[in-house]
């Protein structure tokens, strides 16, 4: 039976009130219609919504200024990607897998830490300062978090709980945006051409989780492939290159061109990963050109800064230092000085000099909503009725 059935009232007045209200909440389910009642999200600091500094506590502000009023474990001045994309999907903000305190996981958990790598990270291969928590850990963590939800439920408990119901895995958009400290970590120390060395491996271990995943119930799954690199501010200080490596916006034209022959070996991958999954919704997210664009033409997006960060020491094109990082304080040439966020962080596309600003992911999400940036086309727009990420 239709939920906007009604059985006929011989008050025709009491009638005609009753259909408009069966009308207005019907309108209203239809609003809210979507296929995915949560999201799974495995990352970095690009998408760590408080997990690192739920296990390592220590952030303080300005991180978090612009839309929670205070630090919110999230490496920006406010939302994330994946903040906008549960926004848009009428789901709440994804509880920090890590966050012990305050979680609520009836709609998802998010894995991603700050300075995670897709592969296991090791003294040889690594420098230090990375985090533990690497997609194989985080994809360990999902599977004893379906594994404890499968239990929770098997002994018939009752009354309030912050778990999702055992059948939610199938029903869940499970979204991917790592790679970022693969790629970056030892450029300093091996330059491109070492690090080019082992990126099969990362890609590969990207499809072997997406497997894994898929075998649990999960059949939607979003990639998000990997940012330019060499327009963000701290890599144009810290990684070598001569004037000759910038192209005609300030970006370094051979980290780029680096990441765009990983990104397409990771769409390759994918692409061959899909064949052997025909059940699924298998997506490559091209993050990397709304990025570009925004980086590139700042001003034509709303923006003024593009290769400058908001939050930094030292001015200049750059405005950041690699000693003293956002919301610091350390002691050079003798003197204190602390890098501090500036006073309009929505005109700029770089936060801190390597996560973006709120403003730039809600840009760079609201390409994502429109489609412009799926391949092969994902059609979220029919599964769901989008929500307003305003």
């Amino acid at each position: 039976m239709s939920p906007c059935f009604l059985k006929m009232s011989a008050n025709f007045r009491q009638l005609v009130l009753v259909l408009l209200l069966m009308k207005t909440m019907c309108s209203r389910l239809s609003y809210s219609k979507c296929e995915f009642e949560a999201i799974f999200n495995f990352g970095d600091s690009n998408s760590d919504t408080g997990g690192f500094w739920a296990a390592f506590p220590a952030q303080s502000g300005p991180f978090g200024m612009t839309y929670f009023r205070r630090p919110s474990g999230r490496a920006s001045d406010g939302r994330l990607i994946v903040d906008f994309l549960a926004q848009a999907l009428g789901l709440p903000f994804v509880s920090p897998y890590l966050q012990s305190i305050g979680s609520d996981y009836r709609h998802g958990a998010n894995y991603a830490t700050l300075a995670s790598t897709v592969l296991l990270p090791n003294t040889s291969l690594f420098v230090t300062g990375i985090s533990p928590f690497s997609l194989a850990i985080q994809l360990n963590q999902m599977k004893e978090f379906k594994t404890r939800v499968d239990e929770f439920h098997s002994t018939d408990r009752r009354g309030a709980t912050n778990l999702p119901s055992p059948n939610i895995f199938g029903k869940s958009l499970y979204t991917f945006y790592i790679g970022q400290n693969d790629f970056t970590s030892n450029l300093a120390a091996i330059g491109i051409n070492g690090v080019k060395q082992y990126l099969p491996q990362v890609v590969s271990q990207i499809a072997g989780t997406i497997k894994e995943l898929y075998a649990l119930g999960g059949r939607a799954f979003l990639v998000l492939n990997l940012a330019p690199v060499g327009c963000y501010p701290a890599f144009l200080v810290e990684l070598p290159h001569n004037s000759t490596d910038l192209d005609m916006f300030g970006c370094l034209i051979s980290y780029n061109n680096a990441v765009i022959e990983y990104n397409n070996m990771l769409k390759d991958t994918l692409a061959q990963t899909r064949q052997q999954l025909p059940n699924a919704f298998l997506t490559y997210v091209d993050t990397n050109s709304a990025l570009v664009e925004l980086f590139k033409h700042p001003t034509s997006h709303g923006l003024q800064y593009g290769t400058k960060a908001c939050c930094g020491y030292g001015g200049g094109a750059y405005n950041f230092h690699p000693q003293v990082f956002c919301g610091n304080t350390k002691v050079i040439n003798g003197s204190r000085v602390t890098a501090e966020a500036c006073g309009d962080p929505n005109n700029y596309v770089s936060w801190d000099g390597i996560h973006a600003t709120e403003a730039a992911n809600k840009l760079v999400t609201t390409a994502i909503l429109n489609g412009s940036l799926f391949y092969p086309p994902f059609p979220l727009h029919q599964l769901c009725d989008l929500h307003s990420i305003g």
